[in-house]
């Protein structure tokens, strides 16, 4: 039986597609966001969600052997240092009380050249949960409201004229 089978091929070889992963996953780890086509970030997702996952792992225990171990098989996986040694230094504080859902996906609009959708996938940061409770408290008056509702009739009254 095929259970469990499906993979994002993307319509390359095996060697190929690892290669581009590590590579997107390269550039996420390295930027925080990227731009790619949808298939590939849906893609990647998966794949850097587990490296990511292995970082959470490394901060939280207490052996040097174990965080080693970590670092190795990210390292393993991803093949640059740099991108490794940023997400495991900087980029995984920001995860440690998250259970999972370390990454989004935006769609934007198809690429020009051949129409290919396009996707911006993302950390899911604690700045954006910031934002969202900010938008929930009353923006301030404009100055217009501000004066009285006098001058907001007098101004509906203008463009009814």
């Amino acid at each position: 039986m095929r259970h469990t089978k499906h993979r994002f091929e993307l319509g390359v070889k095996k060697e190929h597609r690892e290669s581009l992963v590590a590579n997107l996953a390269t550039q996420l780890f390295t930027y925080g966001r990227i731009r790619t086509t949808l298939a590939k970030a849906k893609a990647l997702r998966p794949f850097a969600e587990k490296i990511i996952t292995l970082a959470k792992k490394a901060s939280k225990t207490e052996s040097v052997e174990k965080k080693l171990h970590f670092r190795r098989l990210a390292l393993a996986r991803v093949r640059s240092r740099v991108a490794v040694r940023k997400l495991f230094t900087e980029d995984v504080q920001q995860f440690l009380d998250r259970a999972g859902g370390y990454t989004r996906i935006y769609k934007l609009v198809p690429r020009i050249g051949d129409g290919a959708p396009m996707g911006l996938m993302e950390y899911v940061s604690h700045q954006v949960n910031e934002k969202r409770r900010r938008k929930s408290v009353p923006k301030k008056l404009k100055p217009a409201e501000a004066n009285g509702a006098a001058d907001a009739s007098e101004g509906k009254n203008l463009i009814d004229k």
